[in-house]
């Protein structure tokens, strides 16, 4: 999917890798916000290195294609960056944003409904530790959770992987908070059946 203009270009780079971290002076997302809807994109280019690497995450965890990643990210600044002036800070930004790249992922799947998974692409491995993903396990987990119906799989991406609670994830999805506890218990259930052997070494 290709830009549509010069200073949308500059939004966001295919493969740019994010920085470790960013100057402790930053401001805060919402200030962010309300600095794209007044036209700067110093501000918008400091949004995408906050976020883009766990956008792509996410998407590549639900969607099971790095192509499609790219693509959902790429769109999700672009519909920050026209949204900007229009944004309000009812709910925390990281959740607003989640609400973005899950729809687009859903967009995506609909357009694509079978997803090929069987020469799946290591993920970067998360900042922060997760019993769950260790280096031997990696590519198991990957195809189990691809396997996954689509809502179990998303619900087990935003839960497992991006730490929300189950009211952010029913508030990202639209879902009851009912219904995302019984989509993760079964997926949950799902998952130590099928990595049985992993959990029992």
């Amino acid at each position: 999917m290709l830009l549509r203009s010069k200073s949308e270009a500059g939004v966001y780079n295919r493969g740019m890798s994010p920085p470790s971290d960013l100057p402790a002076d930053v401001p805060s997302d919402p200030e962010l916000m309300r600095r794209i809807g007044l036209g700067e994109m110093n501000a918008l280019a400091l949004l995408v290195r906050r976020y883009q690497d766990r956008v792509r995450r996410t998407a590549y965890r639900i969607l099971g294609r790095w192509d499609m990643a790219d693509d959902v990210a790429q769109e999700a600044f672009l519909r920050i960056y026209r949204g900007a002036s229009r944004y309000q800070p009812t709910a925390a930004f990281p959740t607003w944003l989640h609400r973005i790249v899950v729809n687009l992922c859903l967009d995506a799947l609909k357009r694509r409904r079978a997803v090929a998974y069987d020469a799946l692409e290591s993920v970067p491995e998360s900042p922060r530790p997760d019993p769950l993903i260790q280096q031997e396990r990696v590519r198991a987990v990957q195809r189990e959770l691809a396997r996954l119906p689509e809502r179990q799989r998303i619900a087990v991406v935003l839960h497992r992987f991006e730490g929300l609670a189950h009211k952010d994830i029913a508030e990202v999805t639209g879902w009851s908070e009912s219904a995302v506890e019984s989509l993760l218990v079964r997926a949950y259930a799902r998952l130590r059946e099928r990595l049985q052997e992993w959990v029992e070494t």
